[in-house]
């Protein structure tokens, strides 16, 4: 059986539980980082990104504000 949205009953689940699902889902493949290494572009550009968050630390936009947002246009 292949791995699908329907074979795993994932389109069964409310918006609220299949984005927790992806949350689990990425924080899993964030804890295997070391069978993906980055690549010298992949680390300059992420070594770019956290000088930037250095110098300007209040150019953020706070996760949960992130999430907030995206889950009150899927419920449109």
């Amino acid at each position: 059986m292949a791995i699908s949205v329907k074979a795993l009953g994932i389109d069964q689940l409310n918006i609220e539980e299949r984005l927790s699902l992806v949350e689990e889902i990425w924080a899993s493949i964030c804890a295997d980082s070391a069978s993906f290494p980055l690549t010298e572009a992949q680390r300059a550009e992420l070594d770019r990104r956290v000088r930037d968050d250095d110098a300007f630390p209040d150019h953020v936009i706070p996760w949960e504000e992130i999430k907030a947002s995206v889950r009150a246009r899927l419920a449109r």
